[in-house]
C-alpha cells in the first residue's frame, strides 16, 4: 500500500487535499460540529440528547430580582414548552406572568430556530398588543431581569460551535469545560463556557461573555431532579451580572410532562386570548 505521507506535494495534490478538507468541513457544519474540535460537540450533544423525548412540559416558578443595593422584588410566572423531535427545528415555549398586577398577563412566545433568528412575540395586556421582538433586540433584558430574550429560547444544539477546554472539579463533581460560540446573528454573547457534569450530563454553570470579550454574567443551575426516563430539570437558576451587580433567580416548582399540549397552543394568535 502506498504511503500517502511519502507522496510528493504537487499543486494537483494540494488542490485535492484542500478540496477534501473543505468537503469534510461542510459535512461537519451541516451536523452542527466543528472540524477543529469534535469532542466539544460530542459532550454538548450527549447533554442535549439526554433530555430528548419529554414531549411537552409545564411548570410554575418564582422570579426573584435583586438590584445592586440588595433590594428584592418578586414575580410569579409559568412556562409551557413543546418539544419538536427534529433537531433541525427548534422547540416552542410560552412564558406567562401571573404577578405582580402591573405585568399580569404579559406573555412571551418563542419559536427557537437554529441559524436563523428565533421568532419571538411579546404580548402586552395593558396595550392589548402583540409585539414582535426583532433579532437586534434579542440581547436586551427580559422584563427587567438579568435574563436576556435570547436566554428564554430553547438551547438548541446546532445553534453553536463547540470547543473542549478540559475538565475540572466543581461543587464536588467532575465537569467538562465546553466553550460554545453562537452561530446565529445578533447574540449578546461572543462566547459561553459551560460546565457539564460527567455523571448525569447536565449543565451546572455557564459563563457568558459580552461582545467585547469581557465576562458579563454567570448562570448557575442547581437542585436537579429526575422525572423518569432520564429527564432531569434544575429547579434553581441563578443569573449574576458581574458588570452591574444585579442578579435574578428563577425558582421552579414541580414540572408536569405530557400534559396534552400541541403545536396549536404555541401560535401567535393565542397570545391575545390568554387568561
Amino acid at each position: 500500500m502506498k504511503n500517502l505521507f511519502s507522496t510528493p506535494i504537487t499543486v494537483k495534490n494540494y488542490v485535492l487535499v484542500v478540496a477534501v478538507a473543505s468537503l469534510l468541513t461542510l459535512a461537519l457544519e451541516a451536523r452542527g460540529e466543528t472540524p477543529s474540535d469534535n469532542k466539544g460537540f460530542e459532550i454538548a450533544a450527549r447533554s442535549d440528547r439526554s433530555d430528548r423525548g419529554f414531549g411537552d412540559s409545564w411548570v410554575e416558578l418564582e422570579m426573584v430580582l435583586r438590584n445592586s443595593a440588595g433590594q428584592v422584588t418578586t414575580r410569579e410566572l409559568e412556562i409551557a414548552t413543546y418539544e419538536l423531535a427534529d433537531e433541525s427545528v427548534g422547540d416552542k415555549s410560552l412564558v406567562i406572568f401571573r404577578t405582580p398586577r402591573d405585568i399580569e398577563g404579559t406573555a412571551l412566545l418563542s419559536h427557537a430556530q437554529i441559524l436563523e433568528p428565533d421568532n419571538q412575540w411579546l404580548y402586552l395586556p395593558a396595550l392589548k398588543r402583540v409585539k414582535r421582538i426583532s433579532s437586534a433586540n434579542k440581547s436586551g433584558p427580559f422584563v427587567g431581569s438579568e435574563f436576556a430574550f435570547e436566554d428564554f429560547t430553547s438551547l438548541e444544539l446546532n445553534k453553536y460551535s463547540y470547543n473542549f477546554l478540559g475538565e475540572e472539579q466543581f461543587t464536588g463533581l467532575t465537569v467538562d469545560l465546553v466553550e460554545r460560540i453562537p452561530r446565529y446573528e445578533n447574540s449578546g454573547y461572543t462566547r459561553q463556557v459551560a460546565k457539564i457534569d460527567q455523571d448525569i450530563f447536565q449543565i451546572r454553570e455557564v459563563a457568558l461573555y459580552d461582545r467585547r470579550g469581557g465576562l458579563l454574567k454567570t448562570l448557575t443551575l442547581e437542585d436537579y431532579r429526575e422525572y423518569g426516563d432520564g429527564i432531569w430539570r434544575a429547579h434553581t437558576l441563578k443569573m449574576v451580572n458581574h458588570q452591574t451587580g444585579k442578579s435574578t433567580d428563577l425558582l421552579y416548582g414541580e414540572y408536569q410532562f405530557r400534559t396534552g399540549q400541541d403545536e396549536g397552543d404555541f401560535v401567535r394568535g393565542r397570545l391575545s386570548r390568554l387568561r
